[in-house]
């Protein structure tokens, strides 16, 4: 038996993500495409792939709440903002808060924040911790297209040999809200 072969899909798909490539999964309401944030080599091909400017920043997923803290400067929040944005989370709703000055512009665009979310679905949580990192998250769809809600689907739209780890959404029928993390505006309803 070769012990250097991935034993699980979860593996293989974080072999993709260190060979600086880009993956879909399902998230709580559709299939996402992501990178590691940290690799501007992979952001650049996912926003390619995507058709998407730079500028207009992206979303991180984590499993947990420490994994977004390299990027994020959560220190200006009060307690009273901080248990707003954790009674909601992990869950389908995306924080933005002010991003840290070492922050990656790949990742901010022209803003000076980021948007972040702790995901409550199993697979994403298991993808994340495996990788040890968040993941660049944004909906699976070509610029036009409808996200993708299903292998199938991200299969058509991207080709049978785009990496997808293959799993169910969790049934939610719109993409996460977004808040801003300081005031609790809705930027995008749920």
């Amino acid at each position: 038996m070769n012990k250097n072969l991935p034993a699980s899909p979860i593996e293989s798909i974080v072999e993709v993500l260190k060979k600086e490539e880009v993956i879909a999964y399902p998230t709580e309401a559709v299939f996402g495409v992501g990178c590691d944030p940290d690799s501007e080599t992979a952001v650049n091909r996912l926003l390619t792939l995507k058709q998407r400017p730079v500028e207009k920043g992206l979303i991180l997923i984590a499993s947990r709440f420490d994994q977004l803290k390299p990027y994020i400067d959560d220190s200006v929040l009060t307690q009273a903002q901080r248990d707003a944005v954790f009674a909601r989370w992990p869950g389908p709703v995306t924080f933005v808060f002010p991003a840290k000055s070492t922050t990656p512009r790949w990742l901010t665009g022209r803003f000076d924040t980021l948007a972040v979310r702790v995901t409550d679905h199993p697979l994403v949580i298991a993808l994340c911790e495996a990788f040890g990192k968040p993941l660049v998250s944004t909906s699976a769809n070509l610029t036009g297209l409808p996200p993708c809600r299903s292998t199938q689907e991200v299969q058509l739209q991207f080709g049978n040999d785009f990496p997808v780890l293959d799993g169910a959404t969790g049934g939610r029928l719109n993409p996460s809200e977004i808040r801003d993390a300081l005031t609790g505006e809705l930027f995008r309803e749920g």
